[in-house]
């Protein structure tokens, strides 16, 4: 079926994307990025009865990264939690996190997690990916790393490290939300 769109006629099944408007003074630069001349490749496993957290945290601090962006291959976990991102209804922000949705037993078919600190110097994982539920259902959305756990097997990691700076959760004027924004190593904010 053809529908009447911006373009002429639009072929999509799909319904058109939500339009985000952040609430906050507009920030000519959205994206702001850093290079890391000493990027390290890692492959890592992570360790079954584990949370993500965990299993992410613990075996990179032990070699000395602390700011990082992984790939997660695909696994099976035994617990997974995770929560979306509808409008806010208070349209204090463009978005706000749903309550934690338990998934239960569940295979993530891929995932992406980013390894910084919080407002207070820890350690933070955020983590979007998509899994498969033991039902069949196909889900996706943000992955609440320290409930999620992993499954009988190991389940493999890609990760670069982000050498010479580092991924602080910052309160962005913008969004009106905390986000992990990069900063030289050692820098004030």
């Amino acid at each position: 079926m053809l529908k009447p769109g911006l373009s002429g006629m639009d072929a999509s099944p799909f319904p058109r994307p939500r339009t985000l408007i952040h609430p906050g003074r507009f920030n000519p630069v959205r994206i702001h990025s850093k290079h890391s001349e000493r990027a390290r490749h890692i492959r890592l496993a992570l360790q079954p009865g584990l949370s993500l957290f965990e299993a992410l945290v613990s075996p990179l601090a032990g070699i000395g990264v602390k700011h990082a962006s992984t790939t997660i291959l695909g696994g099976w976990f035994a617990d997974l939690h995770y929560c979306v991102a509808p409008p806010d209804p208070s349209g204090k922000a463009v978005i706000a996190y749903t309550r934690p949705i338990p998934a239960g037993q569940a295979y993530m078919i891929f995932g992406n997690a980013t390894l910084g600190k919080n407002r207070h110097g820890k350690p933070l994982v955020h983590c979007h990916a998509a899994f498969r539920t033991a039902g069949g259902q196909t889900k996706g959305g943000h992955i609440l790393p320290e409930t999620s756990i992993v499954g009988p097997d190991m389940i493999p990691v890609l990760v670069t490290s982000l050498d010479g700076f580092e991924l602080r959760e910052t309160f962005d004027p913008e969004t009106n939300i905390p986000l992990l924004q990069p900063y030289e190593e050692g820098a004030d904010e």
